[in-house]
């Protein structure tokens, strides 16, 4: 198979990102949820900052739990293709995953917690 270039490299890199954003929705739960929290909480940022910045700072988590449940779907796909037995290493691979999606929700809380107290408390 040869590489492409140019628009359709970038028109392949849309459509199997379009792709692995459906079929993680189709697939995990924990995506869709946070996908809908994400569409509850967006418009929640432009009443919360009061300026562009606290505005972005309460935006970005929104994404970043999103990309990181991408990744952790990733691996998840990946040590299910490996084997379905049980293996410390796939254990261990999924729960750091799992970990890092648990972080980026603690981001959010933490971020939305402090711009909330610097609006509405000092």
């Amino acid at each position: 198979m040869q590489p492409t270039f140019g628009l359709k490299r970038i028109s392949n890199a849309v459509i199997f990102s379009c792709k692995g954003i459906t079929s993680t929705w189709k697939s995990e739960a924990a995506f869709r949820e946070e996908v809908l929290a994400g569409i509850v909480m967006f418009p929640g940022a432009f009443f919360l900052g009061e300026t562009l910045t606290q505005t972005a700072l309460l935006i970005i988590p929104l994404f970043l739990v999103l990309i990181v449940e991408l990744l952790n779907a990733g691996i998840e796909h990946v040590v299910d293709r490996v084997g379905l037995e049980h293996h410390e290493l796939s254990g261990l691979a999924k729960d750091a995953g799992s970990a890092a999606v648990f972080l980026c929700n603690m981001l959010i809380i933490c971020v939305w917690s402090l711009v909330a107290l610097d609006r509405f408390v000092f």
